[in-house]
């Protein structure tokens, strides 16, 4: 993984808002812009097990960001796949809305709904073992 520590600025931290990520980064990843500095690491995070994630990060040191893909369970169902090899991850609590302000978006005093946030937890599950 490349580290882009050297140009970035000394006391530079990375703590994005919810709104920030989507609008800032997300957006931009999903239209293919260029992003000044490489922050965020594409990483399929399902198919590591947690301990191996923070080798995977470009900067931080107890949080880290991923753009990953969502893996589907069954080619035409909504179920995402969050299977590793030694356990799997699991939603849990409420999920968040993530509203936009009217000033991020230019749009006048309406507020609206740009995504949401699930809270994962990791699961660590024994394989089966085969008898003979």
């Amino acid at each position: 993984m490349r580290h882009p520590h050297s140009s970035l600025p000394p006391g530079f931290r990375f703590h994005p808002t919810d709104e920030e990520r989507i609008l800032h980064y997300l957006m931009k990843k999903l239209s293919s812009s260029p992003f000044p500095v490489s922050i965020i690491a594409d990483v399929d995070i399902y198919k590591f097990d947690p301990w191996d994630l923070q080798d995977k990060a470009v900067l931080g040191e107890k949080e880290w960001y991923f753009f990953s893909p969502r893996d589907r369970k069954y080619p035409n169902g909504a179920r995402p796949n969050r299977a590793t090899s030694s356990g799997f991850w699991k939603a849990t609590g409420t999920v968040k809305i993530i509203v936009a302000s009217s000033m991020a978006t230019g749009r006048g005093g309406v507020h609206f709904n740009i995504g949401v946030k699930k809270a994962l937890v990791f699961h660590r599950q024994n394989k089966p073992s085969t008898h003979l």
